[in-house]
């Protein structure tokens, strides 16, 4: 265990007790978030967004073959 009187250890505890916290800096005024928080308050938050698939998405979603004539007699042959 390291001795309490070693000039290293006696500068970290100064340092630990004179170190001040540092102002939080005010937050600069910008129109557009000011705009859009009044809007908030008056109207309500906007709906969320819509997720719309991509085109190449919808593709991969079809069959990419076409049935077989013996899948098609067979599905029929089932229904009957």
């Amino acid at each position: 265990m390291q001795n309490q009187n070693t000039p290293i250890l006696r500068l970290q505890i100064a340092l630990r007790l004179n170190a001040m916290a540092k102002r939080k800096r005010p937050a600069t005024f910008t129109a557009t978030k000011a705009v859009k928080a009044l809007a908030r308050e008056r109207i309500g938050m906007p709906p969320s967004e819509r997720v719309i698939p991509h085109s190449h998405e919808k593709a991969s979603k079809r069959k990419k073959h076409k049935e077989t004539l013996a899948t098609i007699l067979d599905k029929a042959s089932r229904e009957d």
